[in-house]
Order: C-alpha cells, then sequence, then structure tokens
C-alpha cells in the first residue's frame, strides 16, 4: 500500500530565522493524521538563516539523524562534541539517557537547508553518542546506506531496526528495496521526479509505503531518501 504525501500538504512555519516544513505533527503543527510512520517520528525540512539557529536544549530517547542537503551546520553538544557538518554529510545522535545540543549555520553569509528526522529507538535510556560522516560522493543509480540499524563499514549506526538509504538517480533509471516483514518505507523526495506504483512524486512529497518490496523510478535526474523502520 502506498499512502501519498503532497509537499503542500506538509505543516508550514516562518519563524524569520526558521522557514520549515513538517511532514508530521511538530511544534505547533498538529495533525491527528500525521503522527509519525512506525518508528519514524519526525520529518522536519529546514532552511536556516545566516548565522541562526537552534540554541542549546535538550533530548532524550530518540535518534536523530540530520542531513545537510546546502551549507554548513554547526554543532556542539553536552558530550564535548563540536563540529561542522557540510553538504553531503550526515550526522546521528542518540539521545539516550539525555543531551543538550545547539546546531547553527555555519555561515554568516548562506542559508543553510537541511533534514532533520526523528526514530524511536529500540532500546531506552541508552548512553549517548554521536557520529558524522561524509556521503558526498556515492555510486549512483543505487540505493546508497547512510544509516542501518547495524554496524557497517559504510554506513552511520543507529540504535533502531531498519536504515535511511539515498538514492541518486540518473533519468530512467530504477532502485528497488525489498522490506521486512512488519518493516515499512517511507520515501521522500529530495529533488527532480520519481514514480512510485500509479504515483508521480516531485520535489518535497513523500510517500508511507507498506509491503513486501518498493521500487523507485525516476523519471529524470533525481534524489530519494528511503527511511526503512519497524511499523
Amino acid at each position: 500500500m502506498i499512502d501519498l504525501h503532497k509537499s503542500e500538504e506538509r505543516g508550514k512555519a516562518n519563524y524569520g530565522w526558521l522557514d520549515t516544513k513538517y511532514s508530521f505533527s511538530f511544534a505547533n503543527y498538529h495533525n491527528p493524521k500525521k503522527m509519525g510512520f512506525g518508528k519514524l517520528r519526525v520529518l522536519n525540512d529546514d532552511i536556516v538563516a545566516p548565522g541562526k539557529g537552534f540554541g542549546t536544549h535538550g533530548h532524550d530517547n530518540m535518534e536523530i539523524i540530520t542531513l545537510v542537503l546546502e551549507g554548513t551546520l554547526e554543532h556542539k553538544d553536552s558530550m564535548g562534541n563540536h563540529g561542522i557538518i557540510k553538504t553531503g554529510e550526515v550526522q546521528r545522535i542518540s539521545a539516550g539517557s539525555g543531551i543538550k545540543h545547539s546546531e547553527f549555520n555555519h555561515s554568516k553569509e548562506e542559508p543553510v537547508h537541511l533534514l532533520q528526522i526523528w526514530v524511536e529507538p529500540k532500546e531506552e535510556d541508552i548512553t549517548p553518542s554521536y557520529e558524522q560522516k561524509s556521503f558526498e560522493k556515492i555510486e549512483k543509480n543505487t540505493l546508497f546506506p547512510l544509516v542501518l540499524g547495524k554496524k557497517s563499514k559504510d554506513a552511520l549506526v543507529m540504535h533502531q531496526d531498519g536504515g535511511f538509504y539515498l538514492a541518486k538517480l540518473d533519468a530512467k533509471k530504477n532502485v528497488e528495496h525489498p522490506l521486512p516483514k512488519g518493516h515499512g518505507a517511507y520515501v521522500f523526495v529530495i529533488s527532480g521526479e520519481i514514480t512510485l506504483g500509479k504515483h508521480t512524486l516531485s520535489q518535497g512529497d513523500a510517500a508511507a509505503i507498506s509491503g513486501e518490496l518498493v521500487e523507485i523510478i525516476s523519471k529524470k535526474s533525481s534524489q530519494a531518501l528511503l527511511i526503512e523502520v519497524p511499523l
């Protein structure tokens, strides 16, 4: 089954320093029909103004994945991590028993565009941890693993089953992803245009999929993020 989530149906907010779109209920946006998809709880499409950002705040018991699509993001946290996340890099924070962190646009001149995604963890109150990695140069026309629920030489590791996969597709290419029993996939179009079954999706569109197999077909050069989670 494919449940289409059109870009224009997302929640929206503009705070001046932050222009954001919410795929699921978050902050002042509440839609009882969009409280998450399985263990996927949040997918925010954020554009942060130069020099602005999220001040120090706390989280616990959540896997927080950040993909920087354009620009640079500066990260600091209570674990002592401090670094810059660049275009094409991915950050994973396991908040576990509790952390405090801040995320600011590192540039004073250009906005930063990012996806912030929350997944509910398999276990609560684990020791918090952090990692980031560049995925700017990945093999095209594949579903490349960015984050997995198991150890891998190529991907970051989250404390939940499933994974995050990035597809950079040339025109008229297809990729397939089988879904284990009890899992679903949330496919988000970063750029371009794809088809899923009988549906055509453009930038900002998404689809929640349950079934045995996901097939993504690109109508033109496209990027899509596939998030597999337990339902």
